[in-house]
């Protein structure tokens, strides 16, 4: 079962695709808010989710209203903390240089935008709710 979970934005939203918690995403990225709405056509078509899990935070209602109607339900969910665990979350993927090892991992900032990892950890709410 397929979640596609958004985290949403003024400018920019994160997407990803996940069938399990904790497992390697089938599709992220990070869309300019205005095109979000096509980017999840696609996303709909070529993975099939089963709800979209949508972060309750800043810009919530506005993208809500920009991709509703594929006639997948949308589940608002906390966003509490997804800042921090995402960028943990990004560190476990990209490893820091050799050197940033050195720096602890709670003040380093990724060189990039990470609201892609806080979608898979928006999916993965979603997901934990439906297991129990």
């Amino acid at each position: 079962m397929a979640i596609l979970g958004i985290d949403p934005g003024t400018r920019k939203c994160g997407y990803a695709v996940v069938e399990t918690i904790g497992g390697v995403p089938l599709d992220l990225g990070i869309e300019p808010t205005d095109r979000l709405a096509e980017r999840v056509r696609t996303l709909v078509a070529s993975y099939a989710p089963t709800a979209i899990a949508l972060g309750r935070g800043t810009h919530s209602a506005f993208v809500q209203g920009l991709i509703a109607g594929y006639g997948i339900p949308i589940a608002l969910v906390d966003e509490y903390e997804t800042t921090l665990l995402a960028r943990k979350r990004y560190f476990a993927a990209h490893p820091p240089a050799w050197w940033l090892r050195l720096v602890p991992r709670g003040m380093l900032l990724p060189p990039r935008p990470i609201d892609d990892f806080a979608a898979v950890l928006i999916a993965e709410r979603l997901l934990a709710l439906r297991e129990n």
